[in-house]
C-alpha cells in the first residue's frame, strides 16, 4: 500500500522558514518522482516544486525559486521542502504527491492530474 505522509507545517511570521516532511512507505523514491502542491482558500492546487526518481532532477514555480528547495532522504525515504523567507501568500495546504513510470526518472511535473497519490496535507500560515 503506498502512502504519503506530510508533516513540519505550523503558523510562522513573514521572513520565517519551515521544513516541511514527505514520509513515503510502500514503495522506494528511486522509482517514484515527488511533488509539492498547495492550495490557498478558494484557489486551485498548484504545483510547487517536484524532484525526478533517478537523477533527482528538480522544479520550482517562478513564486518560489529561491526561497524554497526540495531535497530527498532515499535512506529515510522521505523528500523534504526547505521553505524561507516566507510570505503571507505562501499560505495554503500543502501537499506531497508521487508519480511512477519511466518518463519520471529524468523529469517531474508540477501538473496534479499527472500524480497518482497524495498525502492529507499540512497546513502552513504565515502571519505577523
Amino acid at each position: 500500500q503506498l502512502q504519503l505522509v506530510e508533516s513540519g507545517g505550523g503558523l510562522v511570521q513573514p521572513g520565517g522558514s519551515l521544513r516541511l516532511s514527505c514520509a513515503v512507505s510502500g514503495f522506494t523514491l528511486d522509482n517514484y518522482a515527488i511533488g509539492w502542491f498547495r492550495q490557498a482558500p478558494g484557489k486551485e492546487r498548484e504545483g510547487v516544486s517536484c524532484i525526478s526518481s533517478r537523477d533527482g532532477r528538480t522544479y520550482y514555480a517562478d513564486s518560489v525559486k529561491g526561497r524554497f528547495t526540495i531535497s530527498r532522504d532515499s535512506a529515510k525515504n522521505t523528500v523534504y521542502l526547505q521553505m524561507n523567507s516566507l510570505k503571507p501568500e505562501d499560505t495554503a495546504d500543502y501537499y506531497c504527491a508521487a508519480a511512477g513510470g519511466d518518463y519520471y526518472r529524468t523529469v517531474c511535473s508540477s501538473t496534479v492530474n499527472e500524480y497518482d497519490y497524495w498525502g492529507q496535507g499540512t497546513q502552513v500560515s504565515v502571519s505577523s
